[in-house]
This record gives C-alpha cells, structure tokens and sequence, in this order.
C-alpha cells in the first residue's frame, strides 16, 4: 500500500508539473498590462467595448485611452492577445516585478529612480506640464507660475507633477492625491486651487465640462526629458524590449498626435 500510495503521488506530481508547464506556454501568448484605468485620456474605465476598448481581466468593466490603443498596437506586433489589469498607481511597480503583470502602459514616465527598478522602451509619447482650475474661479485667469502665489495646488501621489509645486513661490504644497478623479473634485469643491497635470489629461479635463479649466503658463515649470516622455515599463531583462522598441518605432509621430486628439475627444464625449 506505502509504495502504491508513493507511486500515486509521484504521477500527481508529474501532472501538476504538465499542467503548469502548459499554463506557462498558454501565457506566453498573453501580453498582460496594468493600467490605472482613471487617467484620461491615457486610460479611463467604462461600461462597454465601444470605440475599441478592452475588457478589464476580472470586472465587468473595459478599459480604453490612448494606453489602450498603444497597447493593442504592441500586443498585436509581438503576435500576442492584449489583456488589461486595472492596478492603483503605486501597486504597478510591484505588479511588474512580481510578475503579475508583464508590462505597464499607465502614462508612466521612464525617470532615473523607476529606471534603477525596472526597464523602459522608448518613448511612445512625450507632454509638458499645465494647470487645471476652476473655471470662473481665482485663477481662472492666470498665466504664470507667479499667479499661482499663495494658492493651495496638489498633485498625484508619486509622480514627478508633485516636485514642481515648489517652483511656485508662497505656494501652499497640498498632500498629494491618489488619482486625477480625486484632484478634480478637490478643484471643484474649492478643497484645491488647481492641481497640476500633463497637456492630454488637462483638455480631457476642460473638455468633460464639469467646471474646469487647463492653464498653460507662460513661464511654464522646469523639467526634465525623462519626466515629460511617457514609456512602457518592463521588468529588468525581459527579452521583448527590442521587439517592443522596434514596433514604436513603426508608429509615425503624427499617428501617435492623432491617436491622442483621438482619445481626447472620445473620452470627452463619454
């Protein structure tokens, strides 16, 4: 009986290590990418796969956005199936390296301390930064850093946005906020007096008339390249990076202007 009951064991064992083996291969065609899902117009949430969204692994949402579509562009040229894995912003870096997911396409910018954790492509888009406020409010009108002295600004959690606040002398440096659709109630509530964003997500914002208002200011704030470029973050050595670098690299710039002019008047629409 011992030697029947070792023998049994050792044939599950040998099946479990088929199936796991065949579970890895069935992923190998799967390009999973974690995404906020609540950064419009790089990613938003919705209820349905209109305009080309994909569903959101585990919910009965879909998500879409410039992300989204830049994502299907990869997926596709690396001869995979795209799936979307909606994560808040600080669990994506954890995410990847766990191995969760195999990339991030969130809007994430490729700066030296993220760079010391995980790889990052090319750039696949690149912003500056503005202002969003209330419109009709106190600064409704502003132009410049020096308009903004003394007036409560936020930014998101973990990002370079929240560094700049500073440049701003006698600003009121707000605690940072967990994701845009926080910071524009904030705004509109009169919690903050503006909060600071990429170009794309400020006319997403001005657009889904709610109330507010993208401010480009004349001094602008000071920033570096790696801040202002968005790119896909891969975890460190994944093979896929050339290959990924290669398909951007077939993607014309005025297709990547389009694509985003694009999603910001979907997303305004919604």
């Amino acid at each position: 009986m011992k030697k029947l009951l070792t023998l049994m064991l050792a044939m599950l064992l040998v099946l479990a290590a088929c199936g796991s083996g065949s579970e890895t291969q069935e992923d190998s065609n799967v390009f999973r990418v974690g995404m906020e899902a609540a950064y419009a117009p790089f990613n938003w949430s919705q209820q349905d796969d209109s305009n080309g969204a994909v569903a959101i692994e585990g919910t009965s949402e879909f998500a879409n956005g410039y992300d989204v579509q830049m994502a299907k562009k990869i997926a596709e040229g690396l001869g995979k199936e795209l799936v979307v894995v909606k994560i808040e912003w600080d669990g994506l870096l954890p995410a990847l390296t766990s191995g969760k997911i195999d990339a991030i396409v969130a809007g994430m910018s490729p700066t030296e301390s993220r760079a010391q954790v995980i790889d990052f492509t090319d750039a696949y888009y690149e912003s500056d930064l503005v202002m969003v406020v209330k419109e009709g409010g106190a600064y409704d009108g502003a132009t410049s850093k020096a308009d903004f002295s003394g007036s409560n600004v936020v930014a998101q959690l973990n990002t370079f946005h929240d560094t700049v606040i500073d440049q701003i002398e006698g600003v009121n440096h707000m605690t940072p906020m967990a994701d845009f659709s926080v910071m524009r109630v904030a705004v509109q509530s009169d919690k903050a007096d503006a909060y600071v964003a990429e170009r794309p997500e400020a006319i997403a914002a001005q657009n889904a008339g709610i109330g507010l208002k993208m401010i480009e200011l004349s001094d602008g704030f000071e920033t570096n390249a790696e801040d202002t470029q968005v790119a896909v973050g891969l975890k460190k050595g994944n093979a896929d990076l050339a290959k990924i670098n290669e398909i951007l690299a077939g993607i014309p710039q005025d297709e990547r202007t389009a694509l985003m002019d694009q999603m910001i008047q979907i997303q305004a629409e919604n």
